[in-house]
């Protein structure tokens, strides 16, 4: 153990986090325990990359984006059978699963629990929005014949609350057997000065390492040998906070097919060029979801001769993948991106701070970057009115509010 200890120490002072012990004899021995593994675990040698990296500034040059090519699913003709008919085969021989992004909390809805858990006042009644997607995938069984299995993503600060939650609910009528819970991975934050933030319970501080993480864990928690037990070819991927999300689109579906690609993705136009979205677009000739930090101004604002935006592609994470691509990326390292975020620590004199400004480097990686790895994508445009209604702040844009009207308008609901 003592020999053990002075590794710890010796890495520690390498990296210049010594002060990650300095309260260890006061914590409780689990506490201690705890501490240490996630010390043996993390990788300090990333860390300091990373933190060096905050200082650099991303830029992308006008001249290397190029706009996407897409799909306008309202204006398919002829070919609109054909894709609905190689779709609906997919889906009917059970080669379809649907992976759900559920490691958020409801915090920015003023909600305690899982995003997941949130109620939805729809006159009709409430629904929890864990609720609504599975009435999506009891349609899909009632219209195809077809159970199809249903993976969500936790993280561990919503894992157990999670399958509590869904467990009392007795996952809404849909069958047990046929859902499996996994959880995303985390990394340290750590402060402006390069310091790895500790808890309050004493041990380090961690948030989830993006949605980006999904590749990676859909392997290391046994998900992807599930699926090719199952026979599954392609995996329907979205988050937990959209009411509108269409699982199974035999469109998308047999389009991305017929194209012979392995990715296929949804967008919906921008409601103007200031919408805080990412946007597709190519990247010296790879398709990419630009984040609307990374594009430049004018380029945002630049229209064609119709007064349309050029870059006005919105991601809605909605993406399908052939698992031949889960496969490929199960690991590989995707870049990390880096968010300024306000995070509780513990200080040096294991005073508790809870900041008024942000403090702490919090690092992501998006799903989106593995688009590039690949030649081409089907990109396939939907309406925002039948697809697009997320609910991920407490009022305005993108709030309940508007998530229920969306949703209400769709099913006819007065």
């Amino acid at each position: 153990m003592e020999e053990n200890m002075q590794l710890i120490r010796k890495t520690l002072k390498k990296y210049s986090q010594e002060h990650l012990l300095n309260g260890y004899d006061k914590l409780p021995e689990t506490k201690q325990k705890q501490l240490l593994e996630q010390i043996e675990h993390t990788d300090f040698e990333l860390i300091n990359s990373l933190y060096n990296k905050t200082k650099e500034k991303a830029e992308i040059s006008e001249s290397e984006i190029t706009p996407i090519e897409y799909w306008d699913k309202s204006k398919i003709k002829g070919e609109y059978k054909e894709f609905q008919e190689t779709g609906e085969k997919a889906i009917r021989n059970g080669k379809l699963a649907v992976v759900t992004m559920a490691g958020g909390q409801g915090t920015r809805l003023g909600h305690i629990g899982p995003k997941g858990t949130y109620k939805l006042n729809l006159e009709i009644g409430e629904k929890y929005l864990f609720e609504i997607l599975v009435d999506s995938l009891k349609e899909i069984k009632q219209k195809y014949g077809v159970t199809i299995p249903w993976y969500v993503m936790t993280s561990r600060e919503n894992n157990n609350q999670t399958k509590e939650f869904l467990e009392k609910h007795n996952y809404f009528g849909y069958p047990s057997k046929d859902i499996k819970l996994f959880m995303q991975g985390e990394l340290p934050l750590i402060s402006t000065e390069g310091k790895i933030l500790l808890d309050k319970d004493g041990c380090i501080k961690e948030a989830s390492d993006g949605n980006g993480g999904i590749y990676e864990a859909i392997n290391k928690n046994g998900i992807l040998a599930d699926m090719k037990q199952k026979g599954v070819e392609w995996i329907s991927v979205g988050g937990i906070d959209n009411v509108l999300l269409n699982i199974a689109d035999p469109i998308l579906i047999g389009l991305t097919i017929k194209q012979n690609n392995l990715i296929g993705s949804k967008s919906v136009v921008k409601a103007n060029a200031q919408e805080k979205v990412g946007v597709f677009g190519k990247v010296n000739g790879k398709t990419k979801v630009i984040e609307y930090t990374e594009l430049p101004k004018e380029m945002a604002e630049k229209v064609d001769e119709n007064g349309n935006l050029i870059f006005g592609d919105a991601n809605i994470l909605n993406h399908l993948f052939n698992i031949k691509v889960l496969e490929d990326l199960s690991n590989v390292k995707l870049p990390y991106h880096t968010a300024l975020k306000k995070a509780s620590y513990l200080d040096e004199e294991n005073n508790y701070i809870e900041p008024v400004e942000p403090n702490a480097y919090k690092f992501e990686t998006f799903i989106f970057d593995a688009f590039e790895r690949y030649e081409n994508m089907t990109v396939l445009r939907v309406k925002r009115e039948e697809e697009f209604a997320p609910v991920k702040n407490a009022t305005g844009v993108d709030s309940p509010e508007t998530a229920r009207a969306l949703y209400k308008a769709f099913h006819g609901i007065n």
